[in-house]
Parts: structure tokens; C-alpha cells; sequence
């Protein structure tokens, strides 16, 4: 009886592993087949923006996929890959982002790259640095965390840094460079004045420094930086591609015309967008960055009380948002007189993080109003959406996003649906990591991110 009972148990068991190892089968069929392709564009840091050369010329193109399930409010599937080197964390108190560590990189994890990780190839790739600085992504991290708990409204002004960045001539870290004989600075365009963590990124740079010289890029700590400043800022942690190389250039002039205006109507806030290759949605969702900051009086007065020049207000605006607004900002408050073309440049917009003059040395203080109403437990992005059904949008640009049909739809959709604004704002986010990136054999790693050299 006991013989005839432990051949049953084994035969039980056999059909249980086999079972297992079927669902197991269809969960990762399941899990490779649900991906997206991802298209990055590399530029060559020897092409002349200005030449009449056409596009093709300067840039090429790279496509991977992305499993769609890394794209829920806080992924789990890609935590080893996008977090390499954190899974033994020095502060357990610090980790805040919501995602599961999922361990050491051991020796079996390195021996999976292949050999040309470290010099890099000719595209970007996940966990890039996991033989060369295997803690690389673990001290960006650490280090937003610290800023997080003690400068907190530094954290949108990352995010306000990254767009400036990748906006103009793609993600390159031109933005950081400082003026000089041969760099005519971003810093120095007027809708850059008000650009505030520069220190951040070069604390982030000196740490890596140390634990392994001229390594990563300040390209990929940006991007990396500001992928963390959203996750502490309550929004989506999303997988990002590394490998990015620093640029030799810093573009000035054109950020002073191609930057988005927080002055525009919509048809000119579309027409930047597009040109940077984002359609009307992902336009309308990268916006929704601007549900964090603070926003100086300068920048919408004339809305409470000369809107286009009527000495009256906007009638856009809701009554009772506009005696709100009206009462942090009186008539006597600063105006903007950089001399900004009305349609083209961004001066201070919601990545704005700090009450400076546009300054970053200033401690002047100017009148202003958190882009969240002041309801800082509020949802990433949704309370941004829901104010400007209500119109209760702050500044012009964002309150005319009601005025398309398509923009006005997807207001609506996000208002409802903070997954469905997540999924796509990581999407919107990596899609901006990617633009024009430099990739060996182009482009340098600082040893300064403000300088060249």
C-alpha cells in the first residue's frame, strides 16, 4: 500500500511540474509577444544644424522593443535592467520610488552582456553600465532621493532642465555647458534665465567620478535625474535606455526660437512639438509636467488684467481662479520684459521650481503660485487636467489646449484615467530621452558637465 502510494505522490508531481512549467511558457510567450518598438534617432556631432544639408545626413536611426507591461504606474519586469547595480541598497529608508529591487547583479548577470557593453556599440542600451559603473544608475538615485528630502522644489526643476535639453539638438547635455570663447551657452538664451539644477547634475557627476572616472555621461545622468524627479514626484518610473554620449556644442540661438512659449496659442505650441517629431497626444501629455513647480506672476499677469492689451482679463479664466490669482499677483507685480517674442520662447513655465528673479545665484523673491494650486498631495499630472476643463489653467499656452479637438479629448481622457496618463506619459518621456543622442564613436564623457574639456 505504501509502495502503491508513493508511486502515486510521484506521478502527482510530475503532472504538477509539467503544469508549471507550461504556464510558465505561456506567461513569457505572453510577456515577449506584448512589446512596443521604441525608434531612437542619433545625430552626428559633426553635422552643422545651420548647413543646408538634409536631415538624412545628420542622423540615423536605431529601433527597440519594450515590453508594454514596464508601463504600468511603477514597473516591475524591467527593475534589474533599468535599476543596474541597486539591488544592495546602503539607506532601505531611501528607496521611495515604489518599484521592487530585484537584487545583485551577479557574476551570471554580467556574463549575459556581451562583450561590446562597455564600449558601447552603436545604439543605446538597458543597463549600460553594468560592467563599467554597475552602480551608476543606484547613485543618481541616492542622490535625487537626498535632493527629494531636503530641496524638495529642485525635483521639477530637473524635469524643467531635461526638456530644455533634449528640446533643442537633442538629449547631449549642450544645456549644461558654460559660456566661454568657444560656447555660445543655452544657459545665456532668454527662456533658459530661469533654468535652476545645474548643481545637481554636477554632485550626481562628481560621485560617479569617483566611483569610476570618465564613464557616464552627463547626457544619461540628466536623463536618469529627471526619470527619478517624476517617480518622487508621485509620477510614473519608466525604463530608460543609457549610453548616451556629451555633445562638443551649446546652441544658444536656437533655443531662443525653438523653445515653446508659455505666450502661445496652440497652433504654435503644436507646430513646436511636431517639429521635434510629438503628435498632438504626446504633446498634450508631456505637458502634464506642468501639474509640478511654481510659476512666477510675470509670466501670466497680463492674463488678470491686460489680456491682449484690453486692460481686461483673460475670459478664459474661471472668477473665482482669477481673484485667487489676482491675489497673489496684484497689478504692481513684475512684468516680463526680457523681450521675449510672444510666440517662440519659454521663459518660466511649470518646471520653474524656485522663487529666484531668473537668476540662478539670485534670492530675490517674486510673487508666484504652485502649479498644483497649492494641493500638494495631489495626483501627478490629473489635478493639471481636471483645472483646465474647469478653466483653471494658469498659463495662455496650456489653457488653449481646450481649443483642438484632439488636444481637448485626451484633456478630458487623462482627467479620468491616471493609469491611462501615466502609461503614456512614460511613454511621452522616453520618446524625449531619445531624441538626436550621441553614441560612440560620437560625441565625449566630461569630466565637468559645464565643460567640454
Amino acid at each position: 500500500m505504501a509502495t502503491l502510494m508513493s508511486k502515486m505522490l510521484k506521478k502527482m508531481s510530475f503532472f504538477i511540474l509539467l503544469f508549471c512549467i507550461f504556464l510558465s511558457f505561456n506567461t513569457n510567450n505572453n510577456s515577449i509577444n506584448s512589446r512596443i518598438s521604441i525608434t531612437t534617432t542619433t545625430t552626428s556631432s559633426f553635422c552643422n544644424p545651420s548647413s543646408s544639408s538634409s536631415a538624412s545626413s545628420c542622423s540615423s536611426s536605431h529601433s527597440r522593443s519594450v515590453p508594454l507591461d514596464s508601463f504600468s504606474n511603477y514597473p516591475v519586469s524591467l527593475s534589474v535592467k533599468i535599476n543596474g547595480g541597486v539591488g544592495e541598497d546602503d539607506d532601505d529608508d531611501d528607496d521611495e520610488f515604489g518599484v521592487l529591487d530585484a537584487g545583485d547583479n551577479d557574476d551570471d548577470d554580467k556574463n549575459d552582456s556581451s562583450d561590446d557593453d562597455e564600449d558601447g556599440g552603436e545604439s543605446l542600451q538597458y543597463d549600460y553600465y553594468r560592467n563599467s559603473c554597475p552602480k551608476a544608475e543606484r547613485i543618481v538615485r541616492s542622490t535625487m532621493q537626498h535632493i527629494h528630502r531636503t530641496k524638495p522644489y529642485l525635483i521639477p526643476a530637473i524635469l524643467r532642465l531635461v526638456f530644455h535639453d533634449c528640446f533643442i539638438q537633442g538629449c547631449d547635455a549642450s544645456v549644461l555647458l558654460d559660456d566661454d570663447d568657444y560656447i555660445d551657452s543655452e544657459k545665456e538664451a532668454p527662456p533658459n534665465g530661469s533654468l535652476k539644477g545645474f548643481d545637481v547634475i554636477e554632485t550626481i557627476k562628481s560621485k560617479l567620478e569617483e566611483a569610476c572616472p570618465r564613464i557616464v555621461s552627463c547626457a544619461d545622468i540628466l536623463v536618469l535625474a529627471a526619470r527619478d524627479s517624476v517617480a518622487l514626484a508621485g509620477g510614473p518610473f519608466y525604463p530608460l535606455y543609457t549610453g548616451r554620449r556629451d555633445g562638443s556644442n551649446s546652441y544658444a540661438d536656437i533655443a531662443t526660437y525653438e523653445l515653446p512659449s508659455p505666450y502661445s496659442d496652440l497652433s504654435h505650441t503644436l507646430n513646436s512639438f511636431k517639429a521635434k517629431g510629438f503628435d498632438e497626444r504626446e504633446m498634450v501629455t508631456l505637458l502634464g509636467a506642468h501639474s509640478i513647480g511654481e510659476i512666477h506672476c510675470e509670466f501670466f499677469k497680463n492674463r488678470l488684467y491686460n489680456f491682449s492689451g484690453t486692460n481686461e482679463p483673460d475670459p478664459s479664466i474661471e472668477v473665482e481662479f482669477l481673484n485667487l490669482l489676482k491675489s497673489r499677483c496684484s497689478a504692481s507685480s513684475p512684468s516680463s520684459t526680457s523681450g521675449y517674442t510672444s510666440h517662440r520662447t519659454l521663459s518660466s513655465t511649470a518646471f520653474e521650481s524656485t522663487f529666484s528673479n531668473g537668476s540662478p545665484s539670485s534670492s530675490v523673491e517674486e510673487p508666484g503660485i504652485t502649479m498644483d494650486l497649492e494641493q500638494p498631495q495631489s495626483d501627478f499630472g490629473i489635478t493639471y487636467y481636471r483645472n483646465l476643463l474647469q478653466g483653471r489653467g494658469i498659463l495662455y499656452a496650456d489653457q488653449q489646449l481646450l481649443e483642438g479637438e484632439v488636444t481637448r479629448y485626451w484633456i478630458k481622457e487623462y482627467a479620468l484615467d491616471s493609469t491611462l496618463f501615466h502609461k503614456h506619459f512614460a511613454l511621452a518621456m522616453m520618446k524625449l530621452s531619445d531624441l538626436h543622442i550621441l553614441t560612440p564613436p560620437m560625441g565625449n564623457i566630461r569630466l565637468n558637465c559645464s565643460k567640454v574639456a
